[in-house]
């Protein structure tokens, strides 16, 4: 196929998990009304951002994949005949847990699996107490409807995962996201961690050739502990192989966008910009160091 119509299905979380998936098989099918292929969901999306407080209750949100959940997906595929990129929370064996993307095939069944490699530690952010880091390398999944880098949020911020996943054959750079910032921040600070998140991710499509894909939540989550509240931010959005921004979502509406992708640019931006070809790889021994003294 020249083109792929892609959606990027944007929306709110709450605390009821059956209303979220509900919401998000509504949003899949309405995507594939309007001639979707590939369908993109939002970081952990099943339930409430958990990991703004360490609690250990909260471990009971997550499920072995296959599970229940990983199942209503498989369902889903199958149903609407699409490729459908999921983040759950994935319970690998008793005190082992990973954030994890799961890509579903149009028959319904695993395409494949990536769990997320940099885990963050921030106040709000607290993915270490929940997350042990994936194990499963910068590995593409291979689909019916291209190869697909997929990571998972704060991969985002790291070019090191973005490129070897496009030297590994990525035809797409795909991050399910759950970014936001506090009320308390000045909308300044906003206003530079938004443009931050926008332009690092143009970066590597740049820098690789290849478009990319975010799709972020939106809505205010209380922190169950009396802090600060979240407030998702949106503005889900796609980078074409030269960080042109082909969609922008609202920062605060429930969307479905759709966005055709033409699968042939790749190839004539990375003719015109041959940033693979000039790569001095005998010369990079240095990036495996966390710091050079």
């Amino acid at each position: 196929m020249s083109t792929l119509k892609v959606a990027l299905l944007q929306h709110h979380c709450t605390a009821d998990r059956a209303a979220n998936i509900a919401r998000t098989a509504l949003l899949a099918r309405q995507a594939k009304e309007k001639g979707a292929e590939l369908l993109i969901l939002q970081e952990l999306h099943t339930s409430l951002y958990f990991c703004q407080v360490e609690d250990v209750a909260n471990f009971d949100l997550a499920e072995p994949i296959p599970g229940k959940t990983s199942t209503i997906f498989s369902d889903l595929a199958r149903e609407l005949d699409v490729v459908i990129v999921t983040s759950l929370f994935e319970r690998r064996a008793p005190g082992l847990y990973h954030n994890t993307a799961v890509v579903f095939e149009k028959d319904g069944s695993i395409a494949g699996k990536y769990r997320k490699m940099h885990i963050p530690d921030d106040p709000g952010f607290y993915e270490k107490f929940y997350f042990t880091p994936g194990d499963l390398g910068f590995t593409p999944i291979d689909t019916s409807v291209g190869r697909l880098g997929v990571l998972v949020c704060w991969d985002q911020w790291y070019p090191e995962a973005a490129r070897l996943m496009a030297l590994a054959g990525a035809e797409i750079l795909i991050y399910p996201t759950a970014i936001g910032w506090t009320p308390e921040d000045p909308e300044d600070e906003k206003q530079r961690q938004l443009d931050a998140w926008l332009t690092v991710q143009r970066g590597h499509a740049i820098a690789n050739g290849i478009p990319l894909i975010a799709v972020n939540r939106i809505g205010s989550e209380n922190d169950p502990s009396g802090g600060c509240n979240l407030d998702f931010w949106g503005n889900s959005f796609v980078a074409g192989p030269q960080g042109e921004i082909l969609h922008r979502s609202s920062a605060t509406a429930q969307e479905v966008a759709i966005v055709t992708l033409d699968k042939g640019r790749s190839e004539e931006v990375r003719r015109i910009w041959p940033f693979l070809r000039d790569r001095r790889i005998s010369n990079y021994q240095n990036l495996i160091l966390r710091y050079i003294d």
